[in-house]
């Protein structure tokens, strides 16, 4: 038996589970995507996590350098834990020469020599920037003590991501057997790197690197269209995983995630990426719904001091919806109880938000009490029980 429902109007109050959008490729909504020429693509809201759209998210491809987005990450945290710092100095190791290993034959490099001195941040540059294997293995020696250790570091943050389609064999993208990821995975992964560290994300929107007298330009050439705001993030290919990307971009405080995997070529896989972006900062904004520990309603509670409470979501919430839907959509909660009565621990949930587009039914979100209520007096819960019961 359900106590009260209370209708929560605002012009612009809308929600939406993030986990079950991820989990829906299919919108709620009449909004058509533009079509893509890729093997598998996605559009990722960054602030909520949610699919906006997508073809082909979790078919297992081979990520190619995409891979050095999880070599960054692995680093970032050895930094975060203050194992390493930006500033320690490596020593590169002869297995980070690029004209000492046969398998770095023709790929991306920083060009480093054994012996050469660096830091871990020009290092990690030289990643991001260049592309370069050899950057990678010498980060790899140096925060792992090995290839193979660091590439055990990389699949236990897959695990604690929940990358459920991705395992890496390298610490650099070149092609081995077993290694594969997804776009949904990557997506995944890209907004863990942005929501890191913002001095080491910045990394990812230079675009020219200069080392040891050599420059190269960021393949990511999207970095070089100012209308489209792209700061991120990577790019890939090699023979059998075709031109992949994965580009960032924000409007306002409106970020976006697209990845286009299996493109069919560096300019193409560039295209693609580009009508995802325009097509999702065209068509959503992302809106803070409640605000943690702000109050939607008040609510009575017997045999309490004191007697009534504020109830709320115990979380800032956000959601990314189609523009054109945005005051369609009202939310009401519902409390589980026929009544409320003390004691009430604080963030206790009581019941449910619900979320509704006219008559369909979006998504439901935990109502919780915002202070805690405890049992009252003799006295007063004496009262309480006559007037309850009479």
């Amino acid at each position: 038996m359900l106590k009260r429902r209370a209708t929560l109007v605002f012009s612009s109050l809308v929600l939406y589970s993030a986990q079950s959008f991820a989990n829906d490729d299919a919108l709620p909504f009449s909004l058509a995507p533009p079509s893509i020429d890729a093997a598998s693509w996605v559009l990722m809201d960054a602030k909520t996590g949610q699919i906006l759209t997508a073809g082909n998210p979790d078919e297992q491809r081979n990520p190619a350098s995409l891979t050095k987005l999880m070599t960054g990450y692995v680093v970032d945290r050895a930094i975060d834990q203050k194992r390493i710092t930006r500033d320690d100095k490596v020593t590169v190791g002869q297995d980070a020469w690029g004209a000492g290993n046969p398998a770095f034959k023709g790929s991306s490099l920083m060009f480093l020599k054994p012996g050469d001195v660096l830091t871990v941040r020009d290092l990690s540059r030289g990643v991001i920037i260049d592309s370069g294997n050899d950057a990678c293995v010498a980060l790899a020696d140096y925060v792992a003590g090995s290839q193979e250790n660091f590439v055990g570091l990389m699949n236990q943050y897959v695990a604690k991501l929940g990358l459920k389609n991705t395992h890496f064999e390298t610490v650099h993208g070149l092609d081995a057997p077993g290694q594969h990821s997804t776009a949904r995975d990557l997506a995944v992964l890209s907004k863990a790197i942005i929501d890191g560290e913002p001095d080491f994300y910045q990394m990812y929107s230079e675009k020219t690197l200069t080392w040891n007298g050599i420059t190269q330009n960021n393949r990511n050439g999207l970095l070089w269209d100012n209308s489209l705001h792209v700061d991120g993030l990577k790019t890939g290919h090699t023979e059998t995983a075709g031109f992949n990307i994965i580009a960032s971009n924000v409007v306002g405080n409106h970020r976006l995630i697209a990845v286009i995997m299996g493109g069919k070529s560096s300019k193409g896989r560039e295209e693609q990426a580009r009508k995802l972006l325009v097509w999702g900062q065209n068509n959503f904004d992302t809106v803070q719904l409640f605000h943690a520990g702000r109050a939607i309603g008040n609510e009575n509670v017997w045999y309490g001091n004191p007697h009534t409470v504020e109830v709320g979501s115990d979380k800032d919430l956000y959601l990314s919806l189609p523009k054109n839907e945005i005051n369609n959509v009202k939310a009401k909660y519902i409390i589980d109880k026929k009544e409320l009565e003390a004691p009430l621990a604080a963030n206790q949930k009581i019941g449910e938000i619900k979320v509704m587009d006219k008559d369909q039914e979006l998504a439901s979100y935990p109502l919780v009490v915002l202070q805690p209520v405890a049992e009252a007096g003799i006295f007063t819960r004496a009262i309480d029980y006559i007037k309850h019961k009479f």
